[in-house]
C-alpha cells in the first residue's frame, strides 16, 4: 500500500512539474512533454521504443512511437523547454551563485545515418570521435554539493543553421541571463578564454571566472604583458590545504594563491588575474571581473569558485548515464535537439523539483559533508533518485495524466520505502 502511495505521489509531482511548460504549449504538446519526462524517468532511456513501452498505451507500440516522433519534431521545442527550466530555477540563483558553462560532446561513433554527424574531441580520453557538440549549464554554490541543471543543448558544425560555437555558448548564457535578471557568476574552463566571449560578457555586465590559457596579453600598470609572464611574477599572498583523492586514498595538497590587477587590451574595465600554484608544474590562471580586495576570503572565493566547476563533470555523467543519452537514435536533427532538452527536463525533475517539493533527501544515501574536498567523488545522490524513480514508475503500468486520490505517506514511510527498495 505504501509503495502505491509514494508512486502516485511522484506521479502527481510530475504533473505539477509539467505545468511549468503549459503556458508555452498547446494542450496536446504539453501532454506530450509530460509523457516524455515520465517515459524517460521510467525507462531511464531516450529511445522512443523504450519510452513508448513505459507509457503502456493500449495501442500498438509503433503507433505510440509515431505519435511521440511527430511531437518531437516541433520547431523550437527544445529551446522553449530550456527557457521554462531556467525561469523555474531563477529563484534559486543568487548574486554569487556559480553558473558553470561546460561544453561537452555526445559520441555516436557507430552511427551512420544520423544527420550532420561531425568530429568531436572526447575530453575524457583525448581521442577524436564521431558525434555532436553539446553544452550543459549547471548552477551551484561554492560551499554546497547540490547542483541545479539549467540548460542543455546540442549542435553540429555541419548543420545549415550553425553559426559558431561562440554564438551557441552566448545563446545559452543569454537564456539564463534573461531568466535570472543577470544574477550569478559565469564559470568557464580554458575554452572560455576568447575575446569573442569576454567582450559580450563585459557588455552585458555579467561577472565571470574563466581559466586562462596563458596565451593572451594583459595590461598591467599600463603595459602589455603575456599572461604567463604576469603569473610567474604574481606574489602568492595566501596558502591553503585541500584534500585530493588518489587511488581511493586522501592526500593533503597544499596550494598557494594570489592575484594581480589587469585589463584586457583595448578595454578599460578592471579585471584580476588570480594565480594558483600547487596543482602541477604550471600555475592555474583565472581571469575574473569579480571585485577583489586584499582579504584572503575574497581571493579564496574565486579559487573555490573555479574548483567547484569540477563537480559539473559528475553532473554530466549523471545525465548521460542515468538516461543513456549517448544511446539516442532519432534520425532528424530537430528531434535530436529537442530530445536533449527533454532529458534536461527529466534530470531537473529528479534532482531539483522533487528535492524541493517532496523533501526526497530522506530517500537517498547519506552524503558526507567534506570541507574543501574538490577532487573526491562522493556518493552522488541524484543517481539514487533517478534509480528509485525508475523503480517506482516501472511498476505503475499505463501512464495516466491525472493520478487518483490517495492518502499522502508520511516522512517516515518515505524513508522506509526507499531504504527497502
Amino acid at each position: 500500500m505504501e509503495r502505491t502511495q509514494i508512486t502516485h505521489r511522484l506521479r502527481e509531482q510530475l504533473e505539477r512539474f509539467s505545468g511549468i511548460f503549459s503556458p508555452r504549449f498547446s494542450k496536446p504538446r504539453g501532454k506530450f512533454i509530460s509523457e516524455m519526462i515520465y517515459g524517460i524517468q521510467a525507462s531511464q532511456d531516450v529511445k522512443l521504443s523504450s519510452i513508448g513501452r513505459a507509457l503502456g498505451e493500449e495501442i500498438a507500440l509503433k503507433k505510440t512511437e509515431e505519435r511521440l516522433s511527430h511531437h518531437l519534431q516541433t520547431p523550437g521545442l527544445g529551446q522553449t523547454i530550456n527557457e521554462a527550466i531556467a525561469e523555474n530555477a531563477a529563484s534559486r540563483i543568487r548574486a554569487d551563485t556559480l553558473i558553470v558553462i561546460d561544453p561537452t560532446d555526445i559520441r555516436k561513433e557507430f552511427a551512420r545515418r544520423m544527420p550532420y554527424l561531425g568530429t568531436v574531441h572526447d575530453g575524457s580520453t583525448g581521442d577524436l570521435a564521431t558525434g555532436y557538440w553539446a553544452c550543459v549549464a549547471v548552477a551551484c554554490d561554492p560551499d554546497s554539493r547540490k547542483v541545479i541543471p539549467l540548460h542543455q543543448r546540442l549542435w553540429s558544425a555541419k548543420a545549415p543553421d550553425f553559426g559558431s560555437e561562440n554564438i551557441q555558448l552566448l545563446e545559452v548564457i543569454d537564456t539564463i541571463r534573461t531568466a535570472t535578471q543577470g544574477r550569478g557568476i559565469y564559470v568557464m574552463d580554458r575554452g572560455g578564454d576568447r575575446i569573442h566571449l569576454f567582450e559580450p560578457l563585459l557588455a552585458r555586465s555579467l561577472r565571470f571566472i574563466v581559466r586562462s590559457t596563458g596565451e593572451r596579453d594583459l595590461i598591467v600598470r599600463g603595459r602589455a604583458r603575456n599572461a604567463r609572464e604576469v603569473a610567474q611574477e604574481c606574489p602568492m599572498m595566501f596558502a591553503e590545504t585541500i584534500v585530493k583523492m588518489e587511488n581511493g586514498k586522501e592526500k593533503a595538497l597544499p596550494i598557494q594563491y594570489g592575484y594581480r590587477a589587469v585589463q584586457l587590451p583595448g578595454h578599460s574595465q578592471p579585471l584580476f588575474l588570480v594565480v594558483i600554484r600547487g596543482f602541477g608544474a604550471d600555475p592555474v590562471m583565472l581571469l575574473t571581473n569579480v571585485a577583489l580586495t586584499h582579504s584572503r576570503k575574497s581571493v579564496w572565493f574565486i579559487v573555490k569558485g573555479y574548483l567547484a566547476r569540477w563537480r559539473v563533470e559528475e553532473t554530466i555523467r549523471f545525465i548521460k548515464q542515468s538516461y543513456h543519452l549517448e544511446d539516442v537514435r532519432v534520425l532528424d536533427y530537430e528531434r535530436l535537439r529537442n530530445l536533449v532538452a527533454l532529458v534536461l527536463a527529466a534530470a531537473y525533475f529528479s534532482s531539483v523539483w522533487l528535492g524541493a517539493s517532496l523533501k526526497l533527501a530522506v530517500l537517498t544515501t547519506r552524503i558526507a559533508k567534506v570541507a574543501k574536498r574538490f577532487f573526491g567523488v562522493p556518493d552522488f545522490h541524484y543517481y539514487a533518485l533517478a534509480d528509485g524513480i525508475a523503480n517506482l514508475f516501472s511498476r505503475l503500468g499505463r501512464y495516466h495524466p491525472k493520478p487518483p486520490d490517495f492518502i499522502p505517506p508520511s516522512g517516515d514511510q518515505l524513508a522506509f520505502l526507499f531504504s527497502t527498495s
